[in-house]
This record gives structure tokens, sequence and C-alpha cells, in this order.
């Protein structure tokens, strides 16, 4: 019994270390220290995830699926500057992303803004973009090219 109940928690505690990796960052300033910490660039997500269909489909059909999640685990920091309908937010999480919003001249959904640790910006992709995650990857990799000359 007590060799079960060891498994079980292994595997839970795996479970969670796994959906952390996975997590995308809702902490600005903590997405850029990271950056800066493992030389990394930032994947800002614009999005509305309860209410945008276009952002739905695009989270579905690649953000969530494992070669890019493979992906970005080794490569970028993930940054989801959400503005929802229903869900909720703290009142600093709202002006964060309404900031952010407001920096980066977003005016529609999705939008994806590929930063440096600095917040500099090296690409970005507007609307949803087809092909899965391999197309999405590919994108951000040429977007990476000229920030490593």
């Amino acid at each position: 019994m007590k060799k079960l109940l060891l498994t079980l928690a292994t595997t839970v505690a795996l479970g969670f270390s796994v959906l952390a990796a996975d997590a995308w960052s809702t902490d600005y300033a903590a997405a850029q220290a990271q950056a800066k910490k493992e030389g990394k660039a930032i994947l800002i997500d614009f999005t509305g995830s309860d209410w945008c269909g276009w952002c739905i489909k695009m989270k579905k059909e690649s953000l969530d699926l494992k070669e890019f999640t493979d992906y970005a685990a080794k490569s970028v920091v993930l940054f989801e500057a959400d503005f929802p309908n229903k869900k909720a937010q703290t009142p600093e999480v709202k002006k964060q992303n309404e900031e952010l919003k407001k920096k980066f001249a977003v005016q529609g959904f999705p939008t994806f803004v590929l930063v440096d640790a600095d917040g500099k910006e090296l690409g970005r992709q507007v609307g949803y973009l087809k092909g899965g995650p391999s197309a999405f990857v590919t994108k951000i990799e040429e977007w990476k090219k000229p920030a490593a000359k």
C-alpha cells in the first residue's frame, strides 16, 4: 500500500512539474527576468482566451500540441497577455496587459509578438496561422535569426 501511495504521489508531482513547464506566464516582469537569465526571447500571446474563436483555434491546433510545447520549453519564454470576457483577472494583470497592448500597438487577436529580454520586438504574427505547430515554430525561428547576427 505504501508503495502504491508513493508511486501515485510521484506521478502527481511529475504531472504538476510538466504542467508548470508548459505554463504561460502572466507576469511580464518575471518573464523578462527569466528570459535574461536563460538567454531567451519572450513570445507574447495577445489573446481573448474565452471569446476569440481564432485564438481558441490557434491554441488547440498549435500552442497546446507537444511539438510546440517541447520547442517552447527549450527556446522561448512564454507570456500570455489575455483579454478575457468572463475569466477573472487581478487589476494588476489587467493594467499590465493593457499597457503591453498599447506598447506593441496590438489591434486584434490573436497577435503574437516575439521580443528580446529587453522588450525589443523581433517579429510578429497577426491573426491565426495555419499549418500547425511546425509552421509557427518555423516563423519564430525566422524572427530569431536577425537577433543572432
